[in-house]
């Protein structure tokens, strides 16, 4: 149980006293944004009423006792006239905040900080918030028993963020729907390393701390945030087109990860013959300890990976760089548009490096014979791809498997041709954006070739889908 929880609810902390006693704001009779943008799955993540445009993060991080500090400097846009907005952060204690360098009042319920600037911002204005914090950072546990947020490792720390974890590290409109562009500087011991999203633009060490400055220019999405600190081999490539390329690799696992991640350059050639131009200005992957987290990420610009990934799940994390990371859902709901896509490059791998086609992989699903375990096979039945049950389902086998069928429905429906220029617009045409599944299948049926094509799309909306059960026809 959460024992911060209560006290959040039932008490503002006295910085937040203290805040409240110096401010004296207008905005008494003014308006405040939604505290939640009721996500079909996460009624409570993200907040109305703003836009975030960057985030600056300064973070310091002692391993040894567990303790963070940051400030984060938010910059915003109101997309209303506001009184009061509000930020996602659980746990960590906050000592300040300031709106346009004047000190805000503040309070917190839940997950929720309730900001109140000393001047009502006026729709359409942009505007800075500064916030101060600290403490020990938590784990959080998902729906479906998954750990993200800050999760300690034995000489340093990994951040994760899908869904909600990287509230737990920073405030911020933590929800897909609001993608910014990031600094993320962090302060460190000397000797172990800070690696994180985009391009290392500085280093420099100074009383024994090490600060590592990271730039990410493209928008992207909070969940997809990464910072990983502790003892990591560096290395820098490039592929063939000259894409800088930077893997991070934790001390125990850098003999298992050289010969897999040494196939990113020809990996990212591959997606970009297939996908499209590769949509940021870096690529890599970062190997964390074996035991850091239970599962791969996309994090943008370097998946992370607790321990040597295979090729397949390389191909996977690096193809969410398009799908996922770049066109990025509208909610939670169209998770399958990221494992979808994401799964099917993993069939189209195999297909083209002899292994099976991907029409003998969609086989293998639909007659149960993909998995060992009869249970396994008959899950990828229990919903469909576009309705998870609920929350704790977003990651089950119909929103990855179903969901690559879904695709590979598509490209039986109008053709390889057809369908090549279909995945590599859908990349192009909403690069750095946000999109839902209405998105998607209006955009194929666009660019369908026919009419008879467009009649079998129809099937594929229905029946695989949006459509409960196994359908008749493979």
């Amino acid at each position: 149980m959460d024992q911060r929880r209560p006290r959040a609810l039932t008490a503002l902390t006295l910085a937040s006293l203290l805040a409240l006693t110096a401010c004296s704001g207008s905005g008494v009779n003014g308006t405040s944004g939604a505290a939640g943008l009721r996500d079909p799955y996460f009624p409570k993540q993200g907040n109305g009423g703003y836009d975030v445009t960057h985030y600056g993060l300064k973070l310091g991080y002692d391993p040894e006792s567990h303790h963070l500090t940051g400030t984060a400097e938010i910059t915003a846009r109101a997309t209303q006239d506001l009184s009061a907005f509000n930020l996602d952060l659980k746990g960590l204690e906050v000592s300040g905040v300031t709106v346009e360098g004047k000190a805000a009042r503040f309070q917190r319920a839940g997950q929720e900080l309730t900001v109140r600037p000393h001047d009502d911002l006026d729709k359409g204005e942009t505007f800075r918030a500064t916030v101060r914090y600290a403490s020990t950072p938590e784990k959080i546990t998902d729906a479906d028993d998954a750990e993200e947020g800050w999760l300690e490792t034995e000489d340093g720390a990994l951040a994760l963020g899908e869904p909600n974890g990287s509230m737990a590290w920073f405030p911020g409109n933590h929800h897909p729907s609001d993608k910014a562009a990031y600094d993320i500087e962090v302060t460190v011991p000397k000797g172990l390393k800070a690696i994180s999203n985009g391009e290392l633009t500085r280093e420099t060490t100074e009383n024994g701390r090490t600060t590592f400055s990271w730039h990410n220019a493209e928008p992207m999405a909070s969940y997809v945030a990464t910072v990983a600190i502790g003892a990591y081999e560096v290395k820098k490539s490039a592929t063939k087109s000259g894409l800088p390329v930077l893997t991070a690799v934790d001390a125990s696992q850098v003999k298992e990860s050289a010969k897999v991640l040494a196939k990113i350059p020809e990996i990212i050639d591959w997606e970009e013959y297939n996908f499209g131009p590769y949509p940021f200005s870096s690529t890599g992957a970062i190997v964390a300890p074996e035991d850091s987290a239970g599962y791969a990420l996309e994090t943008q610009t370097k998946p992370v990976f607790p321990g040597a990934p295979d090729t397949e799940t390389l191909v996977h994390e690096l193809a969410h760089q398009w799908y996922g990371d770049s066109v990025t859902p509208e909610t939670w709901q169209d998770m399958w548009l990221n494992e979808g896509f994401a799964t099917y490059a993993e069939w189209l791998w195999q297909e083209d490096h002899d292994g099976d086609s991907a029409q003998e992989t969609f086989d293998a699903l639909y007659k149960g014979d993909y998995y060992e375990d009869e249970e396994d096979n008959d899950a990828v039945w229990d919903f469909p791809p576009a309705k998870p049950t609920d929350a704790a389902h977003i990651s089950d086998s119909p929103v990855y498997e179903r969901g690559a069928m879904v695709i590979h429905k598509i490209r039986q429906a109008v053709g390889d041709d057809r369908f090549y220029d279909i995945i590599q617009g859908w990349a192009a045409e909403h690069r750095h954006g946000n999109a839902d599944t209405a998105d998607f299948t209006a955009y194929v049926e666009k660019m369908a070739p026919d009419d008879g094509a467009r009649e079998k799309l129809k099937v594929v909306w229905d029946e695989w889908l949006h459509g409960d059960g196994k359908p008749e026809k493979p």
